[in-house]
This record gives C-alpha cells, structure tokens and sequence, in this order.
C-alpha cells in the first residue's frame, strides 16, 4: 500500500472515531415515585443486626435477613411498629406492631440476643404467626434494643387503652422551664402591682 492509500485510509479511520453517535429511546421512561410506607412515620430507633426465624416444622432457627432493624412512630397515631429489611435488596424481612403480650426473652447461651413471639409479623403480604430471635454485635447494643422495644410496647399499651403514653424527658424538662417562666412572670407583676399603690398614696 502507497504512503498516499495509508494517509487515506488513515484520514477516514479518524473521522469514523470522532463520530457522535447517538440513538433516541424507543419508550421514554418517566420517574415513577416508589413509596415505602415509611412517609408518615418518624424512625425512633435504628441498629444493625441479624434476624432468625424459627421453623417449626424442621425444629431449627433459620436466618431470614441482615440489615437495619427500626422502630418506627406513626406521626398522627402515635402507634409503633418494628420494621427490618435486608441490606441491598431492602427486602422485609420483619414487618409488625409490638403488643403487649411481646416480651423479649433472652436467648439460650448469648447475652446479645433476644427471643420473641409474633401473632402477625406481615412480610410478603401475608400475616404469619412466628417465633423471631435477633442477635446484635455486642450485649450492650442488645440491652438498647431492649428498652426501645419495650418503651414501643408501653405506648402502643397505652394508646389501646385509650390514654396518652408518657412524655419524653426532654419534653417534660421544657414544660418544667415554661413553667417557671411563667411563675417569674406572675411574681414580677404582683410586685409591680403592690408597689403601684405606694406611688399613688405620696402623689395624693
């Protein structure tokens, strides 16, 4: 080949390169928003851990999932619930309200694992009365699950009994602080009004 067919041959190679390629999509996709039935609640509790599952059938625990398990406040209800899903595929693997009959129990041979009955954990659509267990990394992050899981089950008590479960500490320290502003302000004005008459009886 002639140095002149390289050059061209050269030429032509280059301008294929730069060409700017571009198709249009067939079917243009819209955003489409995926709801996770989260919106209206506000996440009161959050640790990583794994949950088991009982067979009872084969008599054995099984794993159903690692990932982050929360306690979640209904914002208008108050209600609680626990809600788990898998880690990368988000998949529910724990999906239920705690009641009053739920007591966590502690689990043979581990101080950082917890036992528990559910008559209706719903994953998958479908209500299903398990036995769960979950461990946690170390025995004091298991004692923390502990008191948010029966704080939960305390208010959840109380909103079925038809009253109002207890404050916050941070809410009553508030109304604590409200309350002596208060009181200043009414001991600052009787004083101003005691004084009010002194005044007037030296004018007359």
């Amino acid at each position: 080949m002639s140095d002149t067919e390289k050059n061209t041959a050269a030429g032509a190679q280059e301008e294929v390169e730069n060409v700017d390629i571009h198709f249009e999509p067939v079917v243009k996709l819209q955003d489409v928003e995926v709801k996770t039935h989260e919106e209206d609640e506000t996440p009161i509790f959050k640790m990583r851990s794994k949950l088991f599952r009982f067979d009872m059938e084969n008599k054995e625990w099984k794993e159903r999932g690692t990932g982050d398990v929360k306690l979640l406040e209904h914002k208008e209800s108050g209600k609680v619930r626990l809600l788990m899903r898998r880690d990368k595929t988000l998949k529910v693997c724990a999906n239920h309200y705690i009641t009053e009959d739920m007591v966590l129990s502690p689990n043979v041979g581990s101080d950082r694992s917890w036992v528990w009955n559910v008559a209706a954990d719903l994953v998958e659509d479908e209500a299903e009365r398990q036995m769960l267990a979950i461990r946690f990394g170390s025995s004091d992050k298991a004692n923390e699950f502990k008191e948010a899981f029966e704080k939960a089950r305390n208010t959840n008590k109380a909103l079925a009994a038809g009253e109002q479960p207890e404050k916050k500490a941070e809410t009553k320290a508030e109304e604590k602080a409200e309350d002596k502003a208060e009181a200043k302000t009414d001991d600052k004005a009787e004083e101003k009004a005691a004084e009010e008459p002194k005044e007037e009886e030296k004018k007359d």
